[in-house]
């Protein structure tokens, strides 16, 4: 990573310089200013005049650079790299005004666990908790057999608390639900087709390696395995049973499986992963 990346032709020295304190309370806190970058899709969360160029954050006290990123509007989970005067540091380091501080998103192509302080572990982990908004979403990432937690009115409390406790992934919409300091990882949607979502999240967390469709049940992200026909035959129908020869069984919910003529649809979405996937390969 190139050294000088997060300077800036603007000089620290004129930051400490803008402080400012208030003219009709002398005693008031003085205000101190740092000058800020973030890069890449980090910009998706600024406002346009901020977006790719520096700008100033300015502040009371001493905070940790944890919150003036997130009250420029950017999840912590979303930061996988921040750099203070060209130096790695972690969320909680202190800020006193004057500093340069350069914010880098989660990296793909490869690992930065030996420079990032901002986690012990790199974001790569392979399970999913999804908002209650977000169930197309969840059903197809199920049917390329990734773990998915994901229930219907979903409280971002209990969400919040699952991501901390188990170490899932956060997927929303909700900016907000992203900035609670129990979720540690997370990652926010840009799109709001659930397939346009589909293709975000396998590129964003690289997961096509990890793709085994058709092992997961759609409805409630339960483990599939072959049960043999006639155990299964009181529960399906005559027709079916007479066309199909493999069957499925959800090792949690019960439900049955079998390819019939709605299967075409589910293939469909594989076909689709599989394309991002080659894209991925081939860029």
């Amino acid at each position: 990573m190139d050294e000088n990346a997060a300077a800036e032709s603007e000089d620290a020295s004129s930051q400490k310089r803008s402080c400012r304190q208030d003219a009709d309370d002398p005693h008031a806190p003085v205000e101190h200013c740092i000058l800020m970058r973030c890069y890449q899709e980090l910009n998706d969360f600024l406002p346009p005049e901020k977006r790719f160029q520096g700008f100033s954050c300015c502040f009371r006290g001493t905070p940790a650079v944890k919150d003036c990123i997130e009250s420029a509007g950017i999840p912590h989970t979303e930061v996988d790299l921040i750099l203070v005067d060209g130096k790695p540091v972690s969320f909680s380091r202190r800020l006193s005004g004057g500093e340069r501080v350069a914010v880098y998103p989660v990296f793909e192509s490869f690992d930065i666990s030996g420079t990032s302080e901002v986690r012990e572990k790199p974001l790569r982990r392979l399970s999913f908790v999804l908002d209650c908004h977000l169930g197309k979403l969840a059903r197809l990432l199920r049917i390329l057999g990734l773990d998915v937690h994901y229930e219907r009115n979903f409280p971002d409390q209990r969400i919040a608390e699952i991501s901390s406790r188990t170490g899932r992934i956060v997927l929303t919409r909700d900016v907000g639900l992203l900035k609670r300091s129990e979720v540690k990882r997370g990652y926010w949607l840009r799109s709001q087709d659930p397939y346009r979502q589909m293709e975000e999240v396998l590129r964003r967390f690289d997961l096509c390696k990890n793709l085994s469709p058709f092992t997961r049940c759609p409805h409630c992200n339960g483990i599939l395995e072959p049960v043999a026909k006639e155990k299964v035959q009181e529960r399906v129908k005559a027709g079916t049973l007479k066309s199909c020869e493999r069957f499925f069984l959800c090792r949690d919910c019960g439900r049955i499986y079998w390819r019939g003529a709605h299967f075409s649809r589910l293939e469909r979405v594989v076909r689709q992963a599989r394309q991002v996937c080659d894209q991925q390969s081939g860029s």
